[in-house]
């Protein structure tokens, strides 16, 4: 259990003997009375992927919200040396990594290359696209009295529920996390800990708490983390929604529904792979300004010297 948590007063399961005994009891709170039109919902996924994408590509190349252009030039500048260098060091093989360069432009090897350097970023980005996506369905569901929008900290965006029968509201603190097990072990109480504190601190908030770990790409319903050696809860007032839980009560679609129509927008809108967060063309001209500097490239920017290559990538740095 965190620090003596307090158990909040909101409605919870009386079963003893059930697995969800202690649990909140969402049958006293707020219905979903609206279901989002499938159009409105593609709208909402699809602009969750232009904000995730721009927010990724911005983390991804460390740029401040508050760089001026000449930072930003500055910027990408830097990360083209990063990703020259990156490339020098990340052949598999010398000889069929300056064979597969032979003959093909800069700009080409540059996005392989950045690719390669972001594959872990790009799963982020994926888990970071259902974060916009909840949230805005929540927000447009018409079910919850406020949604706050995605933050930085412990809870990454909460929304207050009406009790029903009453005049009060619950504030569900919501953790997004891809799969139950991005958290775990000696991290997870003070996960759960950080998330009470952030509740308890809330200056704004009305009501009982309850702080919520949202998986959404794990099947499942609900579940409450406990102690493995105590066999105790870590908190009272936590639990952890798996994907066919946690979309429905936020959205009022089921899991597959939800993914369904991302599969839908991804092909309306003919992105093969959203996932991929493209190279702003400043770091590829100067990827390419460093490539001719090491004469590997000729006046068309294409390689054109596979033994060349093998100098560049066996070479003394």
């Amino acid at each position: 259990m965190t620090k003596r948590s307090v158990p909040q007063n909101y409605p919870r399961i009386h079963e003893e003997g059930s697995r969800y005994d202690g649990f909140l009891d969402d049958s006293k709170l707020q219905q979903h009375t609206y279901k989002i039109p499938d159009d409105e919902l593609q709208k909402i996924i699809l602009n969750a992927i232009r904000i995730v994408n721009a927010k990724s590509s911005r983390r991804l190349l460390a740029i401040p919200d508050n760089a001026t252009e000449q930072e930003i030039n500055d910027i990408y500048k830097r990360r083209a040396k990063d990703l020259f260098d990156y490339f020098r060091k990340s052949y598999a093989d010398p000889a069929s990594s300056a064979h597969q360069c032979l003959n093909r432009h800069y700009s080409a090897i540059a996005r392989e290359q950045f690719r390669g350097r972001t594959i872990q970023s790009e799963r982020m980005n994926s888990g970071w696209r259902y974060q916009y996506i909840v949230k805005d369905a929540a927000l447009k569901s018409r079910r919850f009295n406020s949604v706050s929008d995605v933050g930085a900290k412990e809870a990454d965006f909460n929304a207050v529920i009406k009790i029903k029968d009453s005049d009060s509201k619950l504030t569900i603190y919501i953790s997004f996390k891809n799969r139950a097990d991005t958290i775990g072990g000696q991290d997870m109480p003070k996960a759960i800990q950080a998330m009470e504190d952030v509740a308890k601190n809330d200056k704004n908030r009305v009501g009982s708490y309850i702080c919520v770990f949202g998986v959404a790409m794990q099947k499942g319903i609900r579940k409450i983390n406990t102690n493995q050696q105590t066999r105790e809860n870590y908190s009272v007032n936590t639990e952890m929604w798996l994907s066919d839980y946690f979309w429905s009560f936020f959205s009022n679609y089921s899991y597959k529904e939800i993914v369904m129509h991302v599969l839908k927008v991804l092909i309306a809108t003919q992105q093969p792979d959203d996932l991929e967060i493209e190279i702003p063309a400043e770091v590829i001209l100067y990827f390419g300004d460093y490539c001719k500097a090491n004469s590997l490239v000729d006046d068309n920017g294409n390689f054109n010297n596979a033994y060349a290559l093998i100098n560049f990538f066996c070479g003394v740095t």
